[in-house]
């Protein structure tokens, strides 16, 4: 007996993405490859890798790449500087140390045909007003687009029109999943989706709450109209700090080591509670 098609779906969430590569550990660990990757925005960045490599190795790479002064740099601006960029245009942070990291992860010439495994990224098209999915093509171009955060990051042009991040259009992308003919699979989110929303108290919260209704009524609607032998697992964190909801926890590397070794324990454990253990040996 064969198992069936397997697909990670890494979602969006910024710096809370560390918490994948503890996910991503967990499931490699558990026995379990993708036979295809989906992600959205910083899930695009964690998809792309794992395309690149779908094995543990894989995970001691990310570790790497997150705890590095590169990933740092992404948005390490000083408050002067990106004070003067905004002034002057309509973002925060330049996109060329995302770039610079992405190329030297992935090739300055890489293409989705390079990956081992089938990638699809979400990024969302200004000009049509609608979500747009990438499978093939230059690969850096795709993922910068898919994770161009509005507001902290420029808008990525490609073929004459413009994107920016998936996450406005499809955070958690379950559905291209189930399009791609995946019957098992295993969402790595963030962490909000896990949290109960309350009512904005402060200037900040209210974009912030409205995006989050946004995001879960998506995924609501996309986990209630699933396919019949469709198994979906949603991992689980292990947990989230309180400065993570503050306006500059897009900012903040320093709980990366505990996010990845949080999800890590969590995605274990629902793993070996909640899944029949992979038969490595019958999958390709």
């Amino acid at each position: 007996m064969v198992d069936p098609p397997v697909a990670f779906v890494l979602g969006g969430g910024g710096v809370l993405g560390a918490v994948e590569v503890g996910m991503l550990r967990a499931l490699f660990r558990a026995g379990y490859r993708p036979d295809v990757v989906v992600g959205t925005s910083i899930g695009a960045v964690n998809g792309a890798l794992v395309a690149a490599d779908p094995s543990e190795a894989v995970t001691n790479r990310l570790v790497r790449l997150w705890t590095s002064p590169e990933a740092a740099a992404v948005y390490g601006d000083s408050l002067g500087r990106q004070m003067r960029r905004f002034a002057a245009r309509t973002h925060l942070h330049s996109p060329r140390p995302l770039r610079r990291l992405l190329e030297s992860e992935l090739g300055t010439e890489a293409t989705f045909a390079d990956l081992k495994i089938p990638f699809h990224c979400c990024a969302a098209n200004i000009e049509r007003a609608a979500e747009h999915w990438f499978d093939s093509g230059p690969l850096v171009d795709a993922v910068l687009a898919s994770s161009a955060v509005p507001g902290l990051l420029p808008p990525q042009e490609i073929g004459g029109r413009h994107y920016i991040d998936g996450g406005i259009v499809n955070s958690i992308p379950i559905g291209e999943a189930v399009r791609l003919g995946a019957q098992l699979i295993f969402v790595l989110q963030v962490g909000r989706i896990e949290r109960p929303l309350t009512v904005p108290r402060r200037p900040w919260e209210v974009a912030q709450v409205a995006f989050e209704v946004a995001r879960r009524h998506r995924f609501a609607r996309d986990m209630a109209s699933l396919p019949g032998g469709v198994r979906v697992h949603v991992l689980p964190t292990g947990g989230s700090e309180r400065r993570d909801d503050t306006p500059w926890a897009y900012r903040d590397m320093g709980a990366v080591g505990r996010r990845i070794s949080r999800a890590y324990t969590a995605s274990r454990r629902y793993l070996a509670a909640n899944v029949t253990p992979a038969r490595t040996g019958e999958r390709g």
